[in-house]
């Protein structure tokens, strides 16, 4: 993982589906989904890999998550890539969330994640851009902590490297930090005291884009970064409780 960055949507697929070709049945597919993972196997954190988590329970397709950590890089590179999230189906290769994303809604269109809608690219545009980055000057310390001990070394060289400080002092003022990044959440918090989801009365890709940014943050930190009066929070609670709890379900470090 390398967050935030807009690299991260540059890569393409490996290997060129023809979306003609009949599907199989779900039943027959097992995809692998590299995915990045603490020390435990299960607390699963990268914001761009729940992207691509979400969207496979929302289609209701079987997968084999694979742990992985930002050290195996050679674990991946028959993707080209050095990080992750990867999706392996059959033949096809595929690297880069986005890239992803779509192949899962062509190959596979119901039910659909409807990619070609414009909102939806503002969504991605607007978690990447603004949503992110104000995560991570409050949160960043504390993924040093959540990463595998193997990691540890890698993440703090290559994020001080990119922040040109210590991770503690890129991390320090958190109280005000959070209240800035509470205000930058105005727009969304008064969409949702009027829908239940930002896809309406259901959710959708749009919900799965911010939601993964919040699962990032409940899964590395222990800051709580939504106050529990908060509509967002609700609307949290609500996303949590979606495929039988399986966001509920992975390990997280935030204390309530």
């Amino acid at each position: 993982m390398n967050v935030p960055s807009a690299k991260e949507t540059t890569a393409i697929p490996l290997v060129i589906f023809n979306a003609s070709e009949p599907q199989p049945r779900k039943a027959e597919i097992m995809i692998e989904f590299y995915e990045l993972a603490a020390t435990d196997d299960k607390q699963v954190f990268s914001p761009y890999c729940w992207r691509i988590r979400l969207a496979l329970h929302h289609k209701g397709l079987p997968f084999k998550s694979i742990p992985w950590r930002m050290t195996q890089k050679d674990r991946i590179a028959f993707a080209d890539t050095e990080r992750v999230p990867v999706l392996v189906d059959g033949e096809q290769k595929l690297a880069d969330s986005w890239k992803i994303l779509e192949y899962l809604d062509e190959r596979y269109p119901t039910p659909s994640l409807e990619m070609n809608r414009a909102e939806l690219r503002f969504f991605r545009h607007w978690t990447e851009m603004v949503m992110f980055p104000g995560m991570i000057r409050m949160i960043v310390d504390e993924i040093h902590k959540t990463v595998h001990e193997k990691d540890r070394d890698y993440f703090r060289a290559t994020r001080e490297k990119t922040f040109g400080m210590p991770l503690e002092e890129f991390a320090a003022n958190k109280e005000a930090k959070l209240e800035e990044f509470r205000k930058s959440l105005n727009p969304l918090r008064a969409t949702l005291k009027a829908v239940d989801f930002l896809g309406g009365s259901q959710p959708n890709l749009a919900d799965y884009l911010v939601f993964s940014g919040l699962m990032w943050a409940r899964c590395t930190s222990p800051m709580p970064l939504l106050a529990e009066e908060d509509s967002v929070f609700a609307w949290r609670e609500r996303m949590l409780d979606l495929f039988d709890g399986m966001a509920r379900s992975i390990p997280c470090r935030e204390i309530n």
